[in-house]
């Protein structure tokens, strides 16, 4: 038997379970997570036994690379479409929440969380852009991997941050894994990253998985900007959030946690999204910026708006420091218990340093 160094959530008698899988030699065909790279088309596709799992793409509408779209283990969709591929029935608001994204709102003053398409012309000189540098290399095998470089440039194209991302897909039969470790390089000057509420790491999920509304509001980031989010219809609605700290739903916004847990029926399949922090990251165990809209997020930076004005980080780095940020995804197949995710979460923190 060989360990093919993969992490899954599963159900037996009705429970989920953490578990450490093992297959025999050849029981898989070689690339069972295959990489493939089109950088004339602007992406890198991902499959898991032949089947679609995400790609990394880096569309200049967006502002920034993104992993989209991203499915479980059966292929049902778990990420929103809107703005790339509108989908009926979704919310049209924040056309910067596209798929599974990595920025910050204020960095040397610039916004590069809040940037898309829709900024206005007057406002781009406030907006930071990350750009797809290069793919420095890929794997496929048992497990899919892929190193990229992205630069976080200013509005008159001067380099800030160098972005080092290694990404690694995993998946079987009812589960599908991505983790994004990344390492932030100030370049010449110095690199501030004041407390904000916007950061760092994104998912905007479909509609089943958000937690139901009856109510329009609106949203406004730290420039003033407001965007409406209107009462949808309900029907087929019912995420929910659980952090390891107990917090449940709407309550998980702005708490501390190890790990977070969305999960819901998408029609008649159960499916959960973990984020797991890792105890190396700057800022642990982070913020949630768990949205009932659909919004799961990671925000190991900001802590004043979170915390009622009690803590709050203001993140540096001299020139040519570095800084990483190590999380994990996981799309489970099942409704995953606590238990479940906890040792899904030591696992992890075991395995990067």
């Amino acid at each position: 038997m060989r360990l093919i160094a993969s992490s899954l959530l599963v159900t037996t008698a009705g429970l989920a379970a953490f578990v450490i899988s093992f297959v025999s030699a050849g029981a898989r065909p070689q690339d069972h997570v295959k990489i493939t790279v089109d950088e004339a088309a602007g992406k890198v596709d991902v499959t898991v036994d032949g089947k679609p799992f995400t790609s990394y793409i880096w569309p200049t509408t967006l502002k920034k690379p993104v992993l989209y779209p991203i499915r479980a283990a059966s292929g049902t969709i778990i990420t929103r479409g809107f703005p790339l591929e509108p989908r009926p029935g979704e919310r049209v608001d924040h056309p910067h929440h596209a798929g599974l994204w990595f920025n910050y709102e204020n960095v040397n003053g610039l916004d590069f969380w809040n940037n898309s398409y829709a900024i206005k012309p007057e406002d781009a000189h406030k907006m930071g852009t990350i750009l797809h540098h290069a793919i420095l290399s890929s794997k496929s095998g048992q497990q899919g991997e892929l190193d990229v470089e992205e630069d976080w440039v200013t509005p008159d194209n001067k380099v800030l941050l160098k972005e080092h991302t290694h990404f690694v897909f995993r998946g079987d039969e009812d589960f599908r894994s991505i983790d994004r470790i990344t390492t932030l390089t100030a370049q010449d000057t110095k690199v501030d990253f004041p407390d904000a509420k916007d950061g760092m790491l994104g998912l905007r999920v479909i509609r089943a998985l958000e937690i139901p509304s009856d109510k329009a509001e609106v949203f406004t980031d730290r420039s003033g900007r407001p965007t409406t989010v209107a009462k949808l219809d309900n029907t087929g609605v019912n995420g929910t959030y659980l952090t390891s700290e107990g917090k449940k739903g709407d309550a998980a916004w702005g708490t501390r946690g190890r790990w977070c847990n969305l999960s819901g029926m998408v029609g008649s399949e159960p499916v959960t999204i973990t984020i797991l922090d890792h105890p190396a990251n700057p800022g642990f165990p982070t913020y949630w910026h768990a949205r009932g809209y659909g919004l799961f997020g990671v925000n190991p930076l900001g802590q004043k708006v979170f915390s009622n004005g009690k803590e709050q980080l203001n993140f540096s780095l001299s020139p040519h420091a570095s800084a990483t940020f190590r999380y994990r995804i996981l799309i489970s197949s099942a409704i995953s218990t606590p238990e479940a995710t906890e040792a899904a979460y030591k696992e992890f923190a075991a395995s990067y340093h």
